[in-house]
């Protein structure tokens, strides 16, 4: 059985058949064969080539391709095709389709970021990607916007960091910024930093120095709220030393700023002696028992470092325990490095990086002259930042410990480094106004706070570069 002629040389088949039979009466067989090649050969070419179907007309030209243009190009199609379907010589032979554009990969948006940025935040954060934030210098406010909030306006600050309250008559030391070589760090806008970690739990896990930075954000978020009770502590707990876990819910947004105490990131522990007695340790193998807090955060800023340099645990005698042995003495330094790779293995393990964020903040420099915190150190007196000398230069072995385990991790963490940025500033401590003055009772000078910052202060500016640093990864994104 012959195959069906198809739809679209209908009309010429049946000419064919009209011409066959006066070819059978009056023409030989090879004439009339000749005759059907001739007419076949003399229908339109296109029926071979265009994708119309079988009830379009031979007339119209082919539809359009359709051709996905990537992205950064220009939203014009490509010339080859035409905009308004024309119709064309039906005898005339039509071009193949033209080939599909080859792929071009997106250009770099570079300009349309620092667009972007600078209309959310202000000339000031151009170029921020660009630059490395932690190197710069300390510049004196001529706008007039430093302090982010004033000294005696937010509640949250623990009595050994509010220095104006305490007695301190000098306030040039709140009037600094910092200004990173190269770019501009976005102005810090406590309603979009809320906006950002919206329905997230931000928790700092660390000593007294990461509560010190805490009590800096919620004092920078609250200014942001029209409504400042909506901001509270869930348990009614008071920020005091003695408490080791808070959380403060921003209700208007649904998340929370947590502080969870944790002094080495290692577990702490006690042993009994021969004698009955109970003696501290430090598990520098095992994670701290606080971790089981950490996973629920979704944004989490870890810190460690003061407590490493004194006392028992600057001593090493009968204090680290490793795979349940307690070393006689034990070098302080290289209980540091096993500590900082049992918290890294501890976030490799446990920490989603596609869910969470991990910041480590650097070790924040201390100011003592003629003496440690605890042999008569002092800083009293210091009213501008340091300008030049070898305390600027100088990186604590400790931060190098902190980068090269960074590096060894598969969990990407943000360094927060601004150890050489604290290194400026002598004069933002506590020093003497650690303590609220009764009345007619002199300051005691005998212990100064040379490695905590009052507040406003030092601690502001390390939360201005965790908001540059959630910019970042939004951009990156």
């Amino acid at each position: 059985m012959a195959p069906p002629v198809p739809p679209l040389l209908l009309p010429h088949a049946k000419r064919c058949r009209t011409v066959a039979v006066a070819a059978v009466s009056s023409v030989s067989l090879s004439a009339f064969i000749f005759l059907c090649l001739l007419l076949l050969d003399l229908a339109p070419h296109r029926v071979l080539y265009s994708r119309l179907s079988a009830s379009s007309d031979l007339s119209v030209s082919p539809s359009r391709e359709v051709f996905i243009l990537p992205q950064g190009t220009v939203d014009n199609p490509p010339s080859s095709v035409t905009e308004v379907p024309q119709r064309r010589d039906p005898h005339r032979t039509p071009p193949f389709p033209p080939p599909p554009r080859p792929f071009e990969p997106p250009k770099p948006a570079d300009s349309a970021q620092a667009t972007d940025v600078e209309a959310r935040h202000g000339a000031d954060s151009v170029g921020i990607k660009k630059c490395d934030v932690y190197l710069g210098k300390w510049e004196r406010d001529e706008e007039g916007r430093y302090p982010l909030y004033q000294p005696d306006s937010c509640p949250y600050v623990d009595e050994a960091y509010t220095c104006q309250e305490n007695g301190r008559r000098d306030s040039d030391y709140l009037k600094w910024k910092w200004k990173p070589d190269g770019c501009h760090l976005p102005r810090f806008n406590g309603t979009d930093f809320l906006e950002r970690i919206r329905g997230k739990r931000l928790m700092f896990v660390g000593d007294s120095m990461n509560r010190n930075q805490f009590e800096s954000m919620l004092c920078l978020l609250r200014e942001a709220l029209p409504d400042k009770s909506k901001m509270y502590e869930t348990r009614g707990y008071k920020i005091t030393k003695g408490r080791g876990y808070f959380i403060f819910k921003f209700a208007d947004y649904d998340c929370t700023v947590e502080f969870v105490r944790s002094h080495f990131l290692a577990r702490e522990g006690v042993r009994i002696n021969r004698l009955g007695n109970s003696n501290p340790i430090l598990s520098i193998d095992r994670i701290d028992k606080s971790a089981k807090r950490w996973k629920r955060a979704d944004i989490l800023v870890f810190n460690t470092g003061h407590w490493w340099t004194h006392g028992k645990t600057a001593r090493g005698k009968n204090y680290y325990q490793e795979g349940g042995v307690l070393y006689p003495q034990f070098d302080a330094t290289e209980a540091y490095k096993k500590a900082i790779k049992t918290w890294g293995r501890w976030i490799d393990h446990n920490v989603d990086p596609a869910k969470q964020l991990i910041i480590y903040r650097g070790y924040s420099a201390a100011h003592f002259r003629g003496g440690d915190w605890d042999s008569g150190g002092t800083c009293k007196g210091e009213r501008e930042p340091v300008k030049t000398g070898a305390l600027l230069d100088s990186y604590p072995l400790k931060m190098k410990i902190v980068e090269d385990a960074i590096k060894r991790m598969h969990v990407p963490v943000v360094l927060l480094n601004v150890t050489k940025l604290t290194n400026y500033r002598k004069d933002g401590h506590p020093s003497v106004y650690g303590k609220k003055v009764i009345e007619g009772e002199k300051t005691s000078k005998r212990r100064q706070d040379c490695s905590h910052w009052c507040l406003p202060g030092i601690p502001d500016a390390w939360n201005e570069l965790i908001y540059a640093t959630l910019v970042q990864q939004q951009h990156r994104q």
